[in-house]
């Protein structure tokens, strides 16, 4: 049976706070959970989800790969990012795979690519 689509992306977080701060900023709103939550989920799109789990202090991990979101108006996010003190790796370019793109990381060190299809 072939999959047919993805509702949620799960990523772990040390500061929960830290974590809603940093994708509220970036336009999310808070579905379930918040701040001081051990789970807090965001709608994305449709029938999507963005989770963000409370991890244990010892759990530690290293780069593992990025979640791409795409957005109307990738200029716009990238500005929202900067008036919200956070800092993406560079600014939005066009990619040769017909992307405007950029790319930030949560407060966990997590990949977040923002684009928009050409």
């Amino acid at each position: 049976m072939p999959f047919e689509s993805i509702n949620a992306i799960t990523l772990a977080t040390h500061d929960m706070a830290a974590s809603v701060a940093f994708y509220t900023a970036l336009g999310l709103e808070v579905a379930y959970g918040g701040p001081s939550a051990s789970f807090t989920s965001y709608p994305i799109g449709r029938d999507n989800h963005l989770n963000v789990i409370l991890a244990s202090p010892d759990e530690s991990w290293s780069w593992w790969g990025r979640v791409i979101f795409y957005v109307d108006d990738v200029d716009a996010t990238h500005q929202r990012a900067l008036e919200h003190n956070l800092h993406p790796l560079a600014p939005p370019r066009d990619a040769e795979w017909h992307e405007r793109f950029f790319h930030i990381h949560d407060p966990d060190g997590h990949e977040i690519s923002i684009a928009k299809p050409l």
